[in-house]
């Protein structure tokens, strides 16, 4: 009988893989493994250490800050040939669990999935995703303008115009007014 042979290892070609890595470590292991490609003149063999991530508008107390949200939390992709010197470095580097494949063995990501992963990097670069507190049915309280100070309960949001569309009570009424996300707090009790 002929053993097949192992495609998990020494592939000799330039592919993508997965490695899972400890959440919230990804930056630290980026890098000391790029320290260690340029330490161990590995450069041709490990092209590329990329943790996917988009700028994201997060909308807290009335105020716009913008932060940077990972898009695979735990893992990142290397470009890199496969061999046991690559091999090696990537499981022996602190803080990296496993290659992503079955029995955790290197498997190089299909270029569709590269393509994939990629373009939504490239798609979220130059435009800025809005993370928004609050949803549907929440209470939450003007913080400017003339209805500062009411309280009332969200009933459409428009991620597009950034404007929010909340039902007060205005003299006993139930009344819908647009506002714009920073004219409201989910912070009633201030």
């Amino acid at each position: 009988m002929t053993s097949s042979p192992d495609t998990s290892t020494a592939t000799g070609e330039i592919a993508w893989y997965v490695i899972h890595v400890f959440t919230g470590q990804e930056e630290k292991i980026r890098s000391f493994l790029l320290e260690e490609v340029k330490r161990l003149h590995l450069d041709e063999s490990i092209t590329q250490v990329l943790i996917p991530k988009e700028d994201v508008i997060e909308m807290r107390d009335g105020k716009k800050k913008t932060k940077t949200r990972v898009f695979f939390p735990g893992y990142m992709l290397v470009e890199m040939k496969l061999d046991k010197a690559t091999e090696h470095l990537i499981l022996n580097t602190p803080q990296v669990i496993n290659f992503v494949g079955p029995k955790n063995r290197p498997q190089a990501l299909r270029k569709s999935e590269v393509d994939r992963i990629l373009g939504r990097v490239d798609q979220g670069k130059g435009t800025q995703v809005i993370e928004v507190p609050f949803e549907l049915g929440d209470s939450i309280k003007v913080i400017d303008g003339p209805f500062k100070d009411f309280t009332g309960v969200v009933r459409d949001i428009n991620l597009e115009k950034r404007k929010v569309k909340v039902m007060v009570s205005i003299f006993g009424r139930s009344t819908p007014i647009e506002l714009d996300f920073l004219q409201i707090s989910t912070d009633i009790s201030t």
